[in-house]
């Protein structure tokens, strides 16, 4: 089966600094991994490659088989509407909006009707434990309500992949780990999911832990 990541010997810089040197690794459907590290470690760099908002410098990166390299503008859109879905630190709901739509926007790029995002966006919110919230705006809604949201804005488009930048961060410990339960609990149902931290409590959590320094894998276990 087609690994959903794979990088070989890639690297990146920007104007001349490297941020990420001469890494290889693979994630396999299924799996949960931590990409651990900390600031200026690089693995914001790789979440960039990973997610396709970045070419890398040199190297490759193949996404659900597919190589970031020789695709265009608009097949890399493409790929990331239908095989990633990102969770942020900051959330980024939009002000205002009630709570299914912020989640049914998700699906604004895939060719599904209004009523039928609003469906699925309200099975996803009763997955997650917010059925009792569609209605809501997110400025009523706590932190880890707020994040659950944008997990679920994430997932309603059913992703290979799930890229999770420091889902805690913003969070206090009680939200924190209901976070990560939740994560968990889509991983178990069957979504690759990568969390992005500097949070060692949060990577010893974790099934699988790639650790970045300077811009290298320096473990992977």
């Amino acid at each position: 089966m087609t690994p959903v990541v794979r990088l070989r010997g890639v690297g990146r810089e920007y104007q001349g600094v490297v941020a990420l040197r001469d890494v290889s690794l693979t994630v396999e459907r299924g799996e949960l991994v931590g990409i651990v590290g900390p600031s200026g470690s690089g693995k914001s760099t790789m979440l960039n490659l990973i997610g396709t908002l970045d070419r890398p410098t040199h190297g490759e990166v193949r996404i659900d088989g597919h190589a970031v390299r020789e695709l265009s503008d608009r097949a890399l859109s493409a790929l990331r509407a239908s095989v990633i879905g990102f969770v942020f630190q900051q959330f980024h709901l939009a002000i205002g909006v009630s709570t299914v739509d912020n989640v049914a926007d998700g699906l604004l790029y895939a060719g599904v009707g209004l009523r039928q995002r609003r469906r699925r966006a309200a099975e996803v919110l009763e997955a997650v434990g917010l059925g009792h919230r569609l209605t809501h705006r997110p400025h009523e809604l706590s932190g880890g309500e707020r994040q659950r949201v944008a997990i679920a804005r994430a997932v309603v488009g059913r992703p290979a992949l799930l890229l999770a930048d420091e889902p805690t961060g913003n969070l206090d410990s009680t939200s924190g780990e209901a976070v990560l339960g939740l994560l968990r609990s889509l991983n178990d149902a069957g979504t690759t999911v990568l969390v992005i931290t500097h949070d060692q409590e949060v990577a010893a959590t974790l099934p699988r832990r790639v650790d970045v320094r300077d811009g290298r894998v320096v473990r992977d276990a």
